[in-house]
């Protein structure tokens, strides 16, 4: 097996957009031995006018192709700054890159259909090297729901031969890793659980003071009362009875939330962030209870990890199922998924198969990811 080491920039974009995720990642090895070396990490922040366009479009469903277009060249040109200052902060150069490896900014998915919204040949003009991107469709045309895509790095980075693990995501939306005890690929199972910061930043966007993005550090949910009848009704629908492969996105479970609401909008903002941070953290632990073992631990990474009050009802619902933050295994939960992109960019330049079909449902293995090459 050649273990030739190349650098890799994962670039991620979540669904709660907030900006750009930057992982210089050193990688060694191909397929399931891969390894990972992490390099530099670094977030920047999308300009308020990008997120405010970005979420009239996710939110609203449909947009002027000209503002579509535009949103679609914004974007592209945050992963490029992006991914230049991180270059410079690194002491790196473009030529160093084996590739960046970009997930783009998700407008709508409901699988079979997907968005991806994003310009690699942009991006690779921008910055100068090869751009891998586009990772889901390739998965959906093989009959799956092109997600999630962060199991293979799972596998990679936090298989153990002897402990039970989940590795547990708060983004927009929330989504687990199954990795049994001396786990084969075929043993792994993940999905979205459903939201995480997803109903709480809408909540926020639609009803606070102008600027107010999210719930910072769960103060205003910390003030609230959880209101149940809401929340039992979130609960009962239909997705959370699912037990195959599933994924969703945030204007879904958003749309759910406002259904539980049965037209109460004059309910307190702090009681409304209570309930969708009181959701969130029962939907997750209802998930990781459903699984086939007891795990003996849940890793945890994600924006959602800064709202003390999901996080507390978590520990409270999980207990007595240890609830660790990923950067106490030494791994940087703000660089996790950035991390897990250039490994499936790796995969996806070695020609090797990346997605995981106990995961997403997909009929077979796939190479997973569009290649646009380096200008000249």
């Amino acid at each position: 097996m050649n273990s030739t080491a190349r650098l890799i920039a994962g670039a991620m974009s979540g669904t709660s957009g907030d900006g750009v995720d930057i992982a210089i990642t050193r990688i060694t090895g191909h397929g399931l031995q891969m390894r990972a070396e992490l390099v530099h990490h670094q977030h920047a922040p999308f300009a308020p006018e990008l997120r405010t366009l970005l979420f009239r479009v996710r939110d609203g469903g449909s947009v002027p192709l000209s503002d579509l277009a535009r949103l679609g060249r914004e974007i592209t040109l945050s992963y490029a700054r992006a991914t230049n200052d991180a270059l410079l902060a690194s002491h790196l150069s473009a030529k160093d890159l084996a590739a960046v490896a970009a997930h783009g900014q998700t407008l709508y998915h409901d699988p079979p259909n997907t968005i991806q919204w994003f310009d690699p040949a942009l991006l690779a003009a921008e910055v100068g090297c090869a751009v891998v991107s586009d990772f889901r469709r390739a998965d959906c045309a093989a009959g799956g729901q092109g997600a999630p895509l962060v199991p293979f790095a799972d596998y990679v980075l936090f298989r153990d031969a002897k402990k039970n693990r989940v590795l547990l995501n708060l983004g927009g939306i929330a989504n687990l890793t199954w990795l049994p005890a001396n786990a084969t690929p075929e043993q792994v199972l993940a999905f979205d659980t459903g939201p995480s910061n997803c109903i709480s930043d809408w909540i926020c966007r639609t009803r606070g003071p102008f600027g107010l993005s999210w719930d910072v550090d769960g103060a205003g949910a910390s003030r609230g009362r959880v209101i149940h009848y809401v929340a039992d009704a979130f609960i009962a629908e239909t997705y959370f009875q699912q037990t195959g492969p599933r994924s969703t996105d945030g204007p879904t479970m958003i749309a759910l939330f406002e259904r539980a609401l049965e037209g109460q909008v004059d309910r307190e903002m702090t009681d409304l962030l209570a309930t969708a941070a009181f959701v969130t953290a029962l939907t997750v632990a209802n998930a990781i209870k459903a699984l086939p073992a007891t795990p003996h631990e849940v890793l945890v990474s994600g924006g959602g990890t800064q709202n003390k009050t999901m996080v507390g009802w978590l520990h409270s619902l999980l207990e007595p199922i240890p609830l660790r933050m990923l950067d106490d295994v030494g791994v940087s939960g703000a660089a996790k998924e950035g991390l897990a992109f250039a490994l499936l960019g790796a995969a996806t330049l070695d020609n090797e198969p990346s997605n995981i079909p106990s995961v997403t449902g997909a009929r077979r293995r796939v190479i997973l990811g569009s290649i646009t090459p380096r200008p000249v």
